[in-house]
């Protein structure tokens, strides 16, 4: 794994957090506690900050940045960031999955208790009410959660990866 300070500032990842071998975290980057960052996810906290809460999971490939004095990104507890997703500059509060290959761009707000679809990307400047499954090119409401097979798969994913993480925390020790 690439754990590398920018400027003076290092990552803050808490022991009980799993990091990949091959994932890249560096700069202004702080995590909450039970979070895991998979195979080649790249957190780069080089040019704002990026604060990440607690037992969330940033899956293969994803990428987590932020804008040069705009925009943080601030992500909530309880949230899956899917395979390949890109996660730039927003906040993405508690409860909330993206999924695999969306894009979140700058200063978007995705509120709690929603889903961003797998392929969708979210505008600048979106906001994402809370509930709502946002699905397309551009992103926009496409149901209610509880309208959608959906309901409880929000912390059925992060509490899922809680448990794969320790698979692999077990054959470090």
């Amino acid at each position: 794994m690439i754990i590398k300070s920018v400027n003076g500032k290092a990552p803050l990842i808490p022991e009980d957090c799993f990091v990949a071998e091959n994932a890249t975290i560096v700069g202004d980057v702080t995590f909450g506690s039970n979070c895991s960052v998979w195979f080649n996810a790249v957190i780069r906290g080089d040019v704002n900050q990026i604060r990440i809460g607690n037992k969330v999971n940033i899956q293969d490939g994803a990428v987590i940045h932020c804008t040069y004095q705009k925009h943080a990104t601030i992500i909530g507890n309880n949230v899956s960031i899917g395979h390949n997703a890109i996660v730039h500059g927003c906040t993405i509060e508690d409860n909330v999955l993206v999924g695999m290959g969306a894009i979140v761009m700058d200063n978007c707000l995705v509120k709690s208790n929603s889903i961003i679809a797998a392929g969708a990307v979210v505008t600048q400047n979106t906001i994402v009410e809370s509930g709502v499954i946002f699905a397309g090119v551009p992103a926009k409401k496409v149901k209610e959660i509880n309208e959608s097979n959906f309901a409880g798969e929000i912390d059925r994913i992060a509490t899922n990866y809680v448990m794969y993480s320790s698979w692999f925390k077990e054959e470090e020790n």
